[in-house]
């Protein structure tokens, strides 16, 4: 996982983060220094057609230790659930429900795209 300058979580080595906290989708802001990730967007879409709330703000480390859930997003990566960081179990050591559910639906919208891809 990379901290910008000022200690926040950035993005993990050319993957976008995201954890899940009491239902809730947080991944950092672009403007910490991140790229701007098409798989992130895609995933953040999918996740607000299922009601769930999202959120781009700052987090620590310790939000990351503290999440119920968290993955990983990128074009090779797709949705890659994160169940340990530093050692220390996130949540309950198991993918949870968001990003099982996100997982699914991520497939869903990659077997679907033959259609033509919307960019």
């Amino acid at each position: 996982v990379l901290l910008n300058n000022e200690g926040y979580v950035a993005e993990a080595t050319g993957d976008n983060i995201f954890v899940v906290r009491k239902g809730v989708l947080i991944t950092p802001p672009i403007y910490v220094g991140l790229l701007e990730g098409v798989t992130r967007n895609c995933v953040m879409d999918l996740a607000r057609k299922r009601g769930i709330e999202v959120k781009e703000t700052l987090f620590t480390r310790m939000d990351m230790y503290t999440a119920d859930e968290c993955f990983l997003t990128g074009t090779a990566a797709e949705v890659i659930p994160a169940v340990k960081y530093d050692g220390r179990v996130i949540g309950t050591g198991k993918p949870g429900e968001i990003t099982k559910t996100l997982i699914q639906d991520y497939r869903d919208y990659v077997k679907n795209a033959g259609d033509g891809a919307q960019i």
